[in-house]
Parts: structure tokens; C-alpha cells; sequence
């Protein structure tokens, strides 16, 4: 199938016309707005049209259609850019919500929102996130072409492209991307980097000289310049090129002028965020012959042109639906396993290898556990893929024997796999390198894309670096899962700056987002199992450390994970004066304590909370079964910040936590020197009691 055949190019004065419409439908939103970005759409027009025009295979009446290609806005200031070409299409977005531009509950916000505007493939605004998802888009359309393609069957074969600004390629994430992009060899991705020179405060030599072409080709990008973002010829040329070449990412440079059209804001930054003004709109229309009398124009013949894409995406659909029918009938078992992973469904026994780990005292790490769960789940859900910030050995997250992601056309390289199995895009191990914050923005690429769910691990400590792009997942409602290790300062030797502290609170803080930090090995499979069940994001918090597994016959079963908190062990009697609530490699801990209270005649119960957000979900009746409110003497233990634990705790509560930065040591000590001992949890429970009694008296 040769998928979104170029369709042939003669510059006519039609093209003007419908450039035109794009741009005054822009400068008029923004202007009723009082609010947004005219000059990057009017400058952008000319590209953004003939690659909607000429190349862009999509169907505006079904905007979920599989094959269709990706388009990415990565500029999402420019948001009246796309939205004007989405409604000019065809798409399920009114003039009217033109017209609403950035109002409340409209579907024209100020920056692309992916799920809130019928066509919008990704949420863009924060500079570079875009093009690090383009990155993930291609990375997923590369891996699920390899795995289902057959002769003749086409079926995975569609183009990502981006349309990238200034500040874009300023941004380090992008420049993590780009060389993770042009080391995989995608050649389906496709960038239109719009070079305006004009930033928000100035013009971009103020920052920004170094050579782009330079970098991005050191990068492994094929690279093509167009000097004039107004040559309708040279940039179908420029993309028809790019679309050929095969075995490398695209960057097509094409100069272009910041409020093209305006008399007196034309290459100037005040074109860039604000609006023009009635007088400059006026006079903007005037010299580029646009009436002047009316605003919100859309001539007959420019909408007619553009809504051509209707038919043209039923024919694409309907075609690929045929093959795809076909293909069934050939390859049944590959077609229902890629209708699975299109719909995001999990096979029925998707969970049935997922082990079950017998008591023990010494057990293991979460990480470990963690490992064999994922390797468990993995060959009966193919589309679970992922890989680590070049961390597979320390996170245990390599999937054994399914093969690296890379680019087959490598010439260099041991070609027999890390993990073992295939080389080349069906392998499901992704390499993301050093490069936290690409990972996780492409991650967010793929889930977008469908058909993958996944995941990417590091440290917990650099769950910093990528912060902006899990935001973003969450926003979104995305599926995918982070694997964080190395989760408190009981890593140890490493110290301070691998010791992670505030990032719990820092996480929990983000709203839809599941943050779960499971206490042994079976809550570690339930919290695999839970993670995967999900729709949006989640991030898993595992030890570095060894931590006992629990004796689930003497111990409430770990399923209760799924309701974030569950009583793990009653008191003696089941009269509880005190709640020990503890996460992760502290449940142990308060375990432990809880005998040696039970010595001191202290009735005393343990709580599990390995995940606040799906406590808080739960019926008031459940969380009043969990936490008691008459029993008001609580102790939350938890190796990190203690912010938001007083929720939980109440007034009449304390916190052992970590309320300063880690120190190198074997981390058993630093442990000890923190206070995380039987000793010392007995000795802040006891002092609660002891308030107790003494304020009753």
C-alpha cells in the first residue's frame, strides 16, 4: 500500500486563497480573544497548508482511523494555526468554536489539548514536548509495521510529522530526541522547523546562532533548507524529498517571517504573543487583499478546496479497512492480535504466568521482583514494550530474549541483541540511552500513537529530569507506565544526590496520576497487574534493597493493594489504640514494630498504603474500615518527605520521615542514623500514646 501518495502540485492562486483563509481565520480568533499567538500562523500558513493539502493522509470524519498520519503542532502557541486547518477540513470543530477562541469549556483552548479537540493527536505548548512526541509517534509506527506488516499487507504505514519553532529546538529535550531519532534511523518522521528567528522577547540572535542544519545532520538527520516559506513549490519539493528518504529522520528548514503580512509587526516579537490590534488587523487585510468588512471570512471556493479532504480520507479508510479484511482472512491471529492492541484490550490470560513469591524472611528487592513479574507478563502481551535510561541491568527491566529496538539498516553494532532475540524495530526492548526526559516524552509519543502500552525505567531521584513530560501523560490520560528504583536513602553509598527525598510527594502531588509503592514481592505483582489495568499513567516505586516477603497465610493477602490501603495485620483482639501506617520497604519495618509494641501490652494495627490516589478512591465506608476515625493515635513511616502524609494521620498523629537530604553510607546505616529502627518507631508511637493518656488526664 503506498500510503498517502503525494497529491500532484501546481501553485495557483486558489492556494493563496485558502493560505490566506488560514491565516485571517488566526488573526481574527486572536484579536476576539484579546489573547493568543497571530504571528506564528501567519508566517507558518504556506508549509502547515501544502503538507495538509498535498500530503497529509488522515480522514477528518473518523480522527481515530489507525493508519492515518500523525501531525504534531510541537509549537502549540500556534494553536489557531491548527485549529483553523482542522475546521477548514472537515473536522468536528464549528466556526463557532473558532469564534470561542481560549474561552471557557470551548474546544479551542489556548494550547492544543489532545482528547478536549476533535484532530489534536497531542497535548503541545511546553516548548520541545511535541517534537520528543513526534519521536515516540514514529518510534511506535516503526516497531508495530515491523511486528504485523506481511507481503502485500502493508497494514502499519503511515508518517509522523511535526511542525517545530525556535524555541522547540532550543529546548534540551529536543536535542535528547533528535539524537535518540537520528541514531533509530526513523525515516517516517518528518520536521518542518519553522525559522522565524523571533522569539516571545526578541529576535533569536540575542540566544540562538548555532548552525541548525549542522547539528541536526551530526545528529543523523537528513537535512534540507527552503529559503522562502512563501515558495509553495520548494517546500512540496522539500517534503516529497523527505518523504523518500527512508533510512533517516527529516528537518526541513524553512525560512519564514513572523506576522507575514503585518505592515508595521512583520518580523518583530510583538507578533509573537499578543494580538495584533483592530488597526494592525485592518491594515494586515488590506495589504494581502483580504476584505476588511467582516471578520471570521471563509470563501466559498477555499472551503470547498479544503473540505476535499473528506472524500479523500473515506477512499484512504476504506481501502486500508479492505486490505486490513484481507489480511484477516490470511493472518487471523496476527490481525485479532493487532485489533487487541488497537482497542488497548488485554488478552484474557494476559495475568496467568504472573508469580506468586513464597514467604521469606531474607526476600528480595522490589526492583527484582518487579523484573520477574514484567518478564512473566511480557510473552502474553505483545504490545507491552519499553527500556530503561540505559539502566536495564540496575532497574531489571530488560524483557529476556524479545529483542532490541534499532534500526536494521545500522552498520554498526553488534547485531545480536543486549537482551537476546531480534535486531532491528520488532524488538521490544527500547535503548533510550541517558536521556530521562526524551524517554518519557516519547513514551507519551507512543501511547498516543495506540497499539503499545509503555513503559520506561530509571532512578527514582531522576524522576526530575522527566517531571514535565509524566505531567503532561497525566493531563492527557495516557497510558503508560514509569518504573522507578532506588527509591529511598536506603540505597546507600551512592549518596545525597541518588538518594531521592521530596520526589514521592513531588509525584502524588500531580493530579491522575497512580503513584504506587509496593511492600514485597506480592504487592509488587499486584501493582504490576494494577498498572497495566489502568487507562492513564502510573508510576511504580521499587527498593533497591532487599525487603522481607511477607507470609500472606499470617498476613492480609496483597490484593488489597488494589484499594491503595488495606489492613495488613490486625492487633491482638482486633482492639487497635494505635495505627502503624507504612509504604514500601518501611512495611517491614512497621511490622516489626508492631511485635515488639504487642510485648509492651500496646495494641497496635498496620496499614499498607502503597498508593494514596486509589485509597481516596474508595467508599468512605472502606477508608473508615482501614483508618478508624476514632483511632486518632496514627504513625505514618515512610522514607521520604513527610508532606500530605497529615492527611492520613490527623492532628493527633506523627510522621517518621526524611526531612533532609541523604548521606553516603551502606544504606542499612543510613537507615539507622535516620531513625528508620523497631527502636525508635516504638519510641514515637509510645510518645503518642503517652500524649494520649496525658491529655485525658
Amino acid at each position: 500500500m503506498n500510503n498517502g501518495s503525494p497529491r500532484t502540485f501546481s501553485s495557483s492562486g486558489l492556494d493563496q486563497l485558502c493560505i490566506n483563509t488560514i491565516r485571517f481565520l488566526s488573526i481574527d480568533a486572536v484579536q476576539k480573544a484579546t489573547s493568543g499567538h497571530p504571528g506564528m500562523p501567519m508566517g507558518a500558513a504556506p508549509m502547515a497548508y501544502m503538507l495538509w493539502d498535498r500530503f497529509l493522509n488522515h480522514n477528518p470524519a473518523n480522527h481515530d482511523w489507525f493508519n492515518r498520519d500523525r501531525f504534531v503542532l510541537s509549537a502549540g502557541h500556534a494553536s489557531m494555526l491548527l485549529y483553523s486547518l482542522l475546521h477548514l477540513s472537515g473536522y468536528d470543530l464549528s466556526l463557532d468554536e473558532i469564534k470561542r477562541f481560549r474561552q471557557w469549556q470551548s474546544k479551542t483552548p489556548g494550547h492544543p489539548e489532545r482528547g478536549h479537540t476533535p484532530g489534536v493527536e497531542i497535548t503541545t505548548g511546553p516548548l520541545g514536548q511535541g517534537f520528543a512526541n513526534g519521536v515516540g509517534m514514529a518510534m511506535a509506527e516503526a516497531h508495530l509495521a515491523a511486528r504485523y506488516n506481511r507481503p502485500g499487507f502493508d497494514i502499519i504505514d503511515h508518517f509522523t510529522y511535526v511542525i517545530a519553532s525556535d524555541g522547540d529546538l532550543m529546548e534540551g529535550v529536543t536535542a535528547e530526541a533528535a539524537s535518540l531519532a537520528g541514531h533509530l534511523r526513523l525515516g517516517k518522521l518528518i520536521c518542518l522547523y519553522d525559522d522565524n528567528r523571533i522569539t516571545l522577547a526578541a529576535a533569536t540572535d540575542l540566544t540562538f546562532t548555532e548552525d541548525r542544519a549542522q547539528r541536526f545532520a551530526a545528529y543523523g538527520w537528513h537535512v534540507q533548507t527552503v529559503s522562502d516559506g512563501n515558495d509553495l513549490g520548494a517546500l512540496h519539493d522539500a517534503i516529497n524529498t523527505a518523504r523518500s528518504t527512508a533510512d533517516k529522520p527529516s528537518i526541513i528548514i524553512v525560512r519564514t517571517h513572523i506576522g507575514f503580512g503585518s505592515p508595521h509587526k512583520h518580523d518583530s516579537f510583538e507578533a509573537h504573543g499578543s494580538p495584533l490590534g483592530e488597526d494592525e488587523v485592518r491594515l494586515t487585510k488590506e495589504n494581502l487583499g483580504w476584505p476588511t468588512k467582516a471578520n471570521f471570512i471563509i470563501p466559498e471556493e477555499a472551503l470547498h478546496h479544503f473540505r476535499q479532504a473528506l472524500p479523500r480520507g473515506k477512499e484512504a479508510e476504506e481501502k486500508w479497512d479492505a486490505m486490513l479484511s484481507a489480511y484477516a482472512r490470511e493472518y487471523s491471529e496476527l490481525a485479532h492480535e493487532l485489533r487487541q492492541a488497537i482497542d488497548g484490550c488485554l488478552p484474557a490470560d494476559w495475568a496467568a504466568d504472573i508469580p506468586s513469591f513464597p514467604a521469606d524472611q531474607k526476600g528480595m528487592a522490589s526492583r527484582v521482583a518487579a523484573g520477574k513479574v514484567m518478564n512473566a507478563i511480557a510473552p502474553r502481551l505483545p504490545w507491552f514494550v519499553g527500556g530503561s535510561a540505559d539502566l536495564d541491568p540496575s532497574t531489571h527491566t530488560a524483557l529476556k530474549g524479545l529483542g532490541d529496538f534499532q534500526s536494521p539498516n545500522q552498520l554498526s553494532g553488534d547485531r545480536q541483541g543486549a537482551v537476546g532475540g531480534e535486531w532491528g524495530y520488532s524488538g521490544r526492548n527500547f535503548h533510550f540511552g541517558i536521556r530521562e526526559h526524551a524517554m518519557a516524552a516519547a513514551m507519551n509519543g507512543m501511547a498516543a500513537h495506540g497499539g503499545l502500552i509503555p513503559f520506561g525505567a530509571t532512578f527514582f531521584t531522576f524522576s526530575d529530569y522527566l517531571r514535565p513530560s509524566l505531567r503532561l501523560a497525566a493531563l492527557m490520560g495516557l497510558h503508560v507506565i514509569h518504573v522507578f528504583t532506588h527509591d529511598s536513602i536506603a540505597l546507600g553509598e551512592d549518596g545525597p544526590t541518588h538518594q531521592p527525598v521530596e520526589q514521592l510527594a513531588s509525584l502524588r502531588a500531580i493530579p491522575d496520576l497512580l503513584v504506587i509503592r509496593p511492600g514485597d514481592a506480592n504487592e509488587t505483582a499486584v501493582a504490576w497487574q494494577v498498572a497495566l489495568e489502568q487507562a492513564g499513567p502510573v508510576a511504580l516505586v521499587f527498593s533497591r534493597q532487599n525487603i522481607p516477603t511477607l507470609d500472606r497465610m499470617c498476613y492480609a493477602p496483597a490484593e488489597g493493594l488494589r484499594h491503595g490501603a488495606y489492613v495488613v495485620a490486625q492487633s491482638a483482639g482486633g482492639m487497635s489504640e494505635l495505627i502503624l501506617i507504612a509504604t514500601g520497604s518501611e512495611l517491614h519495618l512497621a511490622l516489626a514494630a508492631q511485635d515488639e509494641l504487642a510485648l509492651q501490652n500496646v495494641h497496635a494495627s498496620v496499614v499498607s498504603m502503597p498508593c494514596w490516589e486509589l485509597f481516596d478512591m474508595q467508599p468512605q465506608e472502606y477508608r473508615d474500615s482501614v483508618l478508624p476515625p476514632q483511632v486518632t493515635k496514627r504513625l505514618a513511616i515512610e522514607a521520604g518527605s513527610p508532606l500530605g502524609w497529615h492527611k492520613y494521620v490527623g492532628t493527633a498523629g506523627d510522621i517518621l520521615a526524611v526531612e533532609q537530604f541523604g548521606a553516603s553510607a551502606p544504606g542499612e546505616i543510613v537507615l539507622r542514623e535516620y531513625g528508620f529502627t523497631v527502636e525508635n518507631v516504638c519510641r514515637k508511637a509510645l510518645a503518642l500514646l503517652a500524649d494520649h493518656v496525658e491529655t485525658n488526664r
